[in-house]
């Protein structure tokens, strides 16, 4: 069993910055693609960038240029870097990994709770 904890949400300025983490646990574990999405009131989920285990990175293209996602495989942890933050951002950012239990062939999906990040004057 694998548990995902997002962390760093908050209330910022337009044009401000702030960086998410998000930290895997659990036992007997290991962790491939990790990711971000966002759900706004009234919308659908969408994918904001993901991060394979051997770094490689894909972007919205709302958040191109803007945003960056990192990961510390040593930590099982994912991070987004947000600049240049907008209020279309305003946002739930949810936390993705796929996660292997020792064991098992195939990954499973594991989301985190989320953590909300409001961009406002």
């Amino acid at each position: 069993q694998v548990q995902l904890v997002e962390s760093g949400g908050g209330l910022v300025q337009p044009g401000g910055s702030l960086r998410l983490s998000c930290a895997a646990s659990g036992s007997d574990f290991s962790i491939n693609a990790m990711g971000w999405y966002r759900q706004a009131p009234g919308k659908q989920r969408e994918l904001v960038a993901t991060i394979t285990s051997g770094g490689a990175s894909n972007y919205a293209d709302s958040v191109k240029g803007r945003f960056t996602i990192s990961r510390d495989n040593a930590k099982n942890t994912v991070y987004l870097q947000m600049k240049s933050l907008r209020p279309e951002d305003t946002a739930v950012y949810y936390c993705n990994a796929l996660a292997l239990l020792t064991g098992e062939i195939f990954g499973y999906d594991v989301w985190g709770q989320g953590t909300q990040v409001t961009v406002s004057s």
